[in-house]
């Protein structure tokens, strides 16, 4: 494989002025203020915790936590990194690190991390394509099976569990529809919360091993793909113009659906907004693949945050021995008790589990599924590929585009894009 040509930033457009994303707030009387942003208002009081308990430890320093949306995270994080403005600590994500990374914007954490705490993935998720650490792992995440227990016991379907095939998918999915006019398994056309299972179910991968070229044209990538996009054609399931206006979960906490794909991420937050839901439904893990072309069927995407800063923070070293806490079995204890995700500190799972028992919901399903669980896709390219391949999966779902024309396109789509980081090899 050719070495990955670091590629420049764009040029930050945003205004300076107008950046909600800043650098620490220097130094007074002895005292270091550091600013942490993240964006998910969720996880706030979760990481300011976090915070304060390193500011208990070290009273000199204090640590503002601040939230941005998604939308505008990136947009400003890059403005503010090339003006060397950035938040002295800041949330990665798969989608991105390898743009910080491999432009020598990150700091390498190796020296931090004791790596025997985390797993390959979670690891691999904090390292840029030369698979040193550039940030310190957050948190581990798998995707389960969401189902309405009232639809269920209105059509006389039992409960989903670790026995369920995509032929029960379906099977259970018809007859629910048949028995209450609402759609069974809402199949909506997302990567990780989506198809991606079933491509890795079926044995079959996004990209190749070595993440050089995509794998859209394999038979078993071919055939998840066959049957997931299929499962539109079923009156039980709606289109994809329906999710434009319409989300699975908002779809289904809205009585419309008896089944979605959801990450672990996502079901506190669901039983706290939902509370008129609690104990009308469940999550069980992922249905196999009854027919698959390698490996045993079974599969979920797993990602994972990380905590990261840049090389320029003008407080590296109090900076570093703070990252050095967050990934320390104390700071991921306090996050996992927080309940913002699972903490990717293997041994300490049981903290976030601990967050749901006041729930009647199976929420050990997403630990149990970390025995089979693949990396999120991504490679270097990614940021350039994710859109348009999306835009051509709804060709293919509109009719626009046949399956095969569709994921010739979306290979040669890939391709093109990460020759430009691997070369052509």
């Amino acid at each position: 494989m050719k070495k990955i040509s670091r590629r420049s930033f764009l040029a930050a457009t945003a205004a300076m002025a107008a950046l909600g994303l800043t650098g620490c707030g220097g130094s007074k009387d002895g005292t270091v203020d550091l600013t942490f942003q993240i964006w998910d208002v969720f996880q706030r009081d979760g990481m300011q915790a976090m915070c304060d308990a390193y500011t208990a430890l070290h009273p000199e320093v204090t640590i503002e936590v601040q939230v941005t949306s998604w939308d505008e995270y990136w947009t400003k994080l890059e403005a503010a990194t090339m003006a060397k403005q950035a938040p002295d600590i800041f949330w990665m994500h798969t989608n991105e690190i390898l743009k910080y990374a491999d432009n020598d914007k990150l700091v390498d954490c190796s020296e931090i991390v004791d790596k025997s705490h985390f797993s390959d993935i979670s690891l691999a998720n904090a390292s840029g394509s030369d698979g040193v650490l550039y940030a310190v792992p957050k948190d581990k995440d798998t995707v389960g099976l969401v189902y309405n227990k009232e639809m269920f016991d209105a059509a006389g379907v039992s409960y989903p569990d670790d026995t369920w095939t995509w032929d029960t998918l379906v099977e259970a999915s018809q007859k629910i529809y048949d028995a209450t006019g609402y759609y069974g398994y809402m199949a909506y056309g997302d990567d990780q919360l989506g198809y991606w299972n079933f491509v890795y179910q079926a044995g079959g991968s996004i990209l190749t091993e070595d993440k050089t070229r995509a794998n859209f044209t394999d038979p078993a990538t071919e055939m998840a793909m066959d049957f997931y996009i299929g499962l539109q054609k079923n009156d039980w399931c709606p289109n994809q113009t329906y999710f434009a206006e319409t989300s699975p979960g908002t779809a289904f906490f809205s009585g419309k659906g008896a089944m979605f794909l959801e990450g672990d991420w996502n079901i506190l937050p669901e039983l706290q907004n939902y509370p008129d839901m609690v104990g009308k439904w469940d999550v069980a893990v992922l249905p196999k693949c009854p027919n698959p072309l390698s490996g045993d069927g079974r599969a979920t995407i797993s990602n994972g945050l990380s905590y990261a800063t840049t090389k320029t923070n003008k407080h590296l070293d109090v900076v570093m021995d703070v990252l050095k806490f967050f990934g320390s079995a104390e700071g991921q204890q306090i996050q996992g008790e927080s309940g913002a995700a699972i903490p990717a500190y293997v041994g300490l799972e049981d903290s976030w589990v601990g967050c749901f028992e006041q729930y009647p919901v199976n929420i050990t399903c997403f630990i149990d599924m970390f025995d089979y669980c693949v990396q999120s896709v991504n490679n270097a390219a990614r940021p350039e590929w994710k859109t348009p391949v999306s835009d051509t999966l709804l060709k293919i779902y509109t009719g626009d585009l046949t399956l095969d024309e569709g994921l010739e396109q979306m290979q040669e789509i890939v391709d093109t894009a990460s020759a430009e980081y691997y070369g052509d090899e």
